[in-house]
This record gives structure tokens, sequence and C-alpha cells, in this order.
């Protein structure tokens, strides 16, 4: 379906400027998981990017498990704005209680939403009932869960393997890749949806760096956007806006 035009959006201006969005194209704000997941920063640049993500209007903010506690005060109670722990990232190759156990703590932190990263070397050995089990005990929680399928690394019969075993085991949704690698592509989002069949959200995450390829991806299915690249695009698609103040 064509994207049609957003009213413009001034919820989460900063008061001393006005974001301006483009009457041409969509808000991408409430799409944008902003991600800070590089392992060098430290709390300052958790509140950082929380603020940023409240004076944007964005989906989310995505951090390692080790920062929802300070994240959490930052972002009060009935906040737009959902705070994402990754679970088990990057490689997910950990034993399951480990990682049922990370999921624990970031949920009892204050975590609204959980992207996890499955057992890539269950699925190498085609073992779906670990692939599920593994993802399972994490859905138990009751958060939302979206599993990280690194799109572009996998075939497509693995892919179809750990996309049922995700699903039944009570994934919300599919999120293209962890970031390392190369860019997520529309033809890869495309297939997401094509296997989720509408029982599931698709997140496209990866190298996502300008308004074409946001719209692109946006426009072959994907329902969030992970990107540590937020603020650009916003500034791209409003004009400069002042940054928000800690």
């Amino acid at each position: 379906m064509p994207l049609q035009p957003a009213p413009v959006q001034t919820r989460h201006s900063h008061p001393h400027s006005e974001p301006r969005v483009s009457r041409d194209l969509p808000d991408l704000a409430p799409l944008i998981d902003h991600a800070l997941l590089d392992p060098h920063h430290g709390a300052e640049a958790v509140r950082e990017r929380s603020d940023e993500a409240r004076h944007f209007g964005f989906a989310g903010i995505c951090l390692a498990s080790r920062w929802v506690a300070t994240a959490r005060p930052l972002l009060p109670p009935g906040d737009r704005v959902r705070l994402i722990s990754v679970v088990g990232f990057p490689f997910g190759a950990v034993p399951a209680a480990i990682k049922r156990a990370e999921a624990e703590a970031a949920a009892t932190a204050g975590a609204d939403e959980l992207d996890v990263v499955p057992d890539f070397g269950a699925l190498a050995d085609g073992d779906s009932s670990a692939v599920h089990d593994d993802l399972a005990v994490i859905c138990e929680l009751g958060l939302p869960v979206k599993v990280i399928v690194e799109v572009g690394r996998l075939s497509d019969a693995a892919l179809q393997l750990l996309v049922e075993a995700s699903l039944d085991a009570g994934v919300r949704w599919l999120k293209s890749g962890s970031g390392f690698g190369p860019p997520v592509t529309p033809p890869q989002i495309r297939r997401l949806a094509e296997l989720a069949r509408g029982r599931a959200g698709v997140k496209a995450s990866g190298g996502i760096s300008s308004l074409e390829q946001a719209y692109a991806l946006v426009e072959a299915g994907a329902t969030r956007l992970g990107t540590s690249r937020g603020v650009t695009l916003m500034q791209a698609l409003r004009g400069p806006t002042t940054p928000p103040e800690g």
C-alpha cells in the first residue's frame, strides 16, 4: 500500500525549535528504534539517546541489558518511547539458561521489549526444537520479543525454519539483523514480510543511514526501523533542530 503523507508532528518539539515534518513524506519518527549498541559508550551516551528519543518521538530506544536500569528513570511511565533491551547480543551463542537470566534481569530493570539473538548453532544443526525452546522461555516472561534473524547470513531454508520456530515460540517481531554485516535491503524485508504472513511485525535493522533507504524499507514492509542514525534521519526530514537539553 502506498505511504500517505502524515500531518506535522509537534508533540515532541523542543521549546526552542519547531521540527518541520515534510508535507510530502510521512514522518519516520514513530517507526524508529533509536539504537545505542556500541559497547564503548557509557551512561552519558545513554542519557543523550534517551533525551533524543523523547525529543523526536521515536518508537523506542534499544540498549544493551546492562543499561536498562540507567535508562528507565529517563523514560517516565506512560511515555510513548519503548525501552528495548537486546538479549544474547550479538551472537546468541550462550546457554539458554543464561539467555533467559539476561532477559529476566532486563525485564526486572524495566524493559518494555526484548530483541533476542536466537541459537544459530542449533539452527545450523537443523534442530528446530532447540531454536524454539531457546526463545519460548523468554517469550514466557510476557514482554514483546523480536527475534534477530540475520537474514543476510541464512539460506532461505534456514530462514524459513527460524521464522516458524520463532513464531511458534511466541515471538511478535522478525528483526532483520544485529547490524554486524552489510546494510539491510528492501528484498530482504519483503521476504521477511512474506514469511511473517501478518503473524508478526518486521523490523529492519543494519546500516540504515539515509531517508531514501529508510522509506524503501518501509515500502518493502518494515514496521520498525532500528538505527543509530535516527537523529540524522530526522534532521534530514524535518530540518535542523536544537539538540535536546540534558
